[in-house]
């Protein structure tokens, strides 16, 4: 519906017949005044409808950071509450323990190593004469035996070298994504085995979440209203999310809804949505309150009339139209959501009916057919 423009319409008042005193005399009655009002026709039209709740943000990505080795804890290199990028040092431990089991594991490599070239000189001197029938076939499979063995120690001694500069790299301790280092749980100099080794947490700034919640009245309502045609649902996917601050502003980055629970909480009898977006210059903070905004629905053939053009009454809310011959007529109507300063009105209005916005300072006391307006209201 829209506003057609402001018009003056005269109403023609009801000639009221007044009996005269005792003398039975009529009096004529007095002429009907013009009143003009303004007033909106009635055009159905789809209108964008969109719905608030209360949300709350949340990392897409919150890692525990851990210890994977135990030893002192040397520094802290970060400040509690800190962006991190990836790869920033975030601890360090002791290195003194891993750095002398390094080289004492690289030691037993380099003997090892030289245990087995002794073995395949042996083994190269042992084929030929071996060939040659000068040593027995025992002493080709003893030498071949031993290179074997010296082969695999030196495996061995390779993989705890390895293992070694592993521990060695768990001294240092750095971040694995860039977002928020949440206040550390263990002080420095503090000895960390696997009872304290949960240092901190980072927790990722972009993409982010934004959770908020259906009752199930709420979503069972929109489930009918998109039965009988009142209301039209966009696929899950252009579903987007306005989040709007504290302070009223909107956050400049639109959310896609990307979750919907496939069952409702049995502890709040809600059903959680979802929605992902972009935070590139952190400026929402994890478990921060925001109203969530849903856009996409609409309500087809919708009609909308002024907030203040809708009157109630004991018996009901009713507005004022227009008939053909220029008279106030009350028209009962059913009101459904508030829609900016318009409200939606689900039944008593028809497309062309001219409904009364401003200028009428007083109810008229009959309608067209000149029954009481109480007994019209009744109706």
């Amino acid at each position: 519906m829209t506003v057609s423009g402001v018009r003056c319409v005269l109403l023609g008042m009801a000639l009221v017949a007044l009996l005269a005193g005792c003398d039975d005399k009529k009096k004529e009655a007095p002429k009907a005044e013009a009143v003009p009002v303004t007033y909106v026709e009635v055009e159905p039209r789809d209108v964008p409808v969109t719905f608030d709740f209360v949300a709350q943000t949340q990392s897409s990505q919150q890692v525990q950071i851990y210890a994977r080795i135990n030893g002192f804890l040397d520094s802290q290199n970060y400040a509690d509450g800190a962006l991190v990028k990836t790869g920033d040092v975030l601890f360090k431990l002791d290195q003194k323990p891993q750095i002398a089991e390094l080289q004492e594991a690289q030691a037993a490599l380099e003997r090892d190593k030289a245990a087995r070239e002794v073995a395949r000189a042996n083994l190269a001197r042992v084929k030929p004469l071996a060939k040659l029938n000068a040593l027995s076939q025992k002493d080709l499979d003893d030498a071949q035996g031993r290179f074997d063995e010296t082969s695999a120690t030196v495996d061995g001694a390779q993989a705890t070298v390895d293992r070694a500069q592993l521990n060695l790299s768990y001294t240092i301790i750095s971040s694995p994504i860039d977002g928020f280092a949440a206040a550390a749980n263990q002080m420095v100099g503090t000895y960390i085995s696997p009872t304290n080794a949960n240092l901190t947490s980072v927790s990722l700034v972009t993409p982010m979440w934004v959770n908020f919640s259906l009752s199930e009245n709420q979503l069972l309502d929109l489930r009918n209203q998109k039965t009988d045609g009142t209301l039209t649902w966009p696929p899950t996917d252009q579903i987007s999310v306005d989040l709007i601050l504290p302070t009223g502003n909107v956050f400049p980055h639109k959310a896609k809804v990307t979750f919907t629970a496939p069952y409702y909480n049995p502890q709040t009898g809600t059903f959680q949505i979802r929605g992902t977006f972009d935070n590139p210059e952190a400026m929402l903070r994890p478990n921060q309150y925001v109203t969530a905004r849903v856009n996409g629905f609409s309500r087809p053939n919708a009609i909308l009339v002024p907030q203040r053009a809708v009157h109630q009454a004991a018996t009901g809310h009713y507005v004022l139209v227009i008939d053909n011959d220029s008279r106030a007529q009350l028209r009962p109507v059913e009101p459904g959501d508030w829609h900016g300063d318009d409200w939606f009105i689900t039944k008593g209005l028809k497309p062309g009916d001219k409904v009364i916005v401003d200028g009428l300072v007083f109810a008229p006391n009959t309608d067209v057919a000149g029954k009481p307006l109480a007994e019209t209201a009744a109706q």
